[in-house]
């Protein structure tokens, strides 16, 4: 960041305010509602390359991960092992995930936009 004037340095707070929220929102709804759908936070491009990136698979399952699911799958993109003894994954674990999951949204539009017409 470059945040040489007050301005610049203002609206780098605004835009981590939104992004903490939205995080602190995802990690405390995953924990009281694990069982409902992702689709609740997730948009159906988001979850669905985040499934199938976590499957290995091309194609997505026909339904959508439970919230608790989905969480579980961003954070072991940003480093949660899942081990038996590690608890639940925090906030910057997910943080670091949804970093991840940016790149694999953006090249499975790609990958499944219709073809242009000639």
């Amino acid at each position: 960041l470059q945040l040489e004037t007050a301005d610049r340095l203002k609206r780098a707070f605004v835009t981590y305010s939104i992004v903490a929220w939205r995080l602190l929102w995802l990690t405390y709804t995953s924990r009281v509602n694990p069982a409902v759908s992702c689709e609740c936070i997730l948009e159906p491009d988001e979850w669905q390359a985040l499934a199938c990136h976590h499957l290995g698979q091309g194609q997505p399952p026909p339904e959508p991960p439970t919230l608790g699911e989905a969480v579980l799958m961003l954070a072991q993109l940003g480093g949660f092992l899942a081990r038996r003894g590690d608890g639940v994954p925090g906030v910057k674990t997910i943080w670091r995930g949804f970093s991840r999951l940016t790149d694999l949204v953006t090249m499975w539009r790609l990958l499944h936009q219709p073809p242009h017409p000639t």
